[in-house]
């Protein structure tokens, strides 16, 4: 999708979102003027008076975009196809502030994949955050948790928000450096 930064639009029904950074639940208004500023992993980080927030991707039809149809991915015997299918999940979570993916952003510490008794997959995610304070971390956690379970196969998912080593701007991707300009 390719939104010009800042589009204005008028919300079309009620719809829940999150304040950024804080991820306290509001509700955007029918008739509610915002300005679209990122439009990435399938959510919306938008302007409403002033402050930040986002509007899940399930919302989308609140801000006149199409709702696409949450889908679970092909079942496959391959652990690596599913180990894949995880991580393309993972780099479709973004945090709304930064309009990098957390893969790149280097948050993600570790995505360890078990089998479970019945041959369905759990997974465990080491995540951190760039800042212990960030408000969105549960946020952040529960679009992982969300994302991953749609995985057909995917039995279980825990995600562990850890401070332990402390995110340093080492860990972000090349690509993510330049995306951020921070060479």
């Amino acid at each position: 999708m390719n939104i010009q930064q800042k589009e204005a639009v008028v919300i079309g029904r009620d719809c829940d979102a999150l304040l950024i950074p804080a991820g306290t639940p509001i509700t955007l208004r029918k008739a509610s003027t915002v300005f679209i500023v990122q439009a990435l992993g399938g959510n919306y980080t938008v302007n409403i008076n002033g402050n930040l927030a986002q509007v899940a991707a399930r919302d989308a039809d609140a801000l006149g975009f199409e709702t696409l149809p949450e889908t679970p991915a092909e079942n496959s015997d391959a652990g690596d196809q599913i180990e894949q299918e995880i991580w393309e999940q993972l780099k479709s979570c973004y945090d709304p502030e930064i309009p990098v993916n957390i893969v790149d952003l280097g948050l993600i510490y570790a995505c360890d994949i078990s089998e479970g008794d019945d041959g369905r997959l759990l997974v465990d995610i080491r995540m951190t955050l760039t800042a212990p304070g960030c408000g969105m971390g549960e946020f952040l956690a529960a679009d992982v948790r969300n994302r991953l379970a749609g995985i057909a196969g995917v039995e279980g998912v825990q995600v562990e928000l850890v401070f332990d080593p402390p995110w340093g701007m080492e860990r972000m991707s090349e690509s993510a450096r330049l995306e951020l300009g921070m060479y």
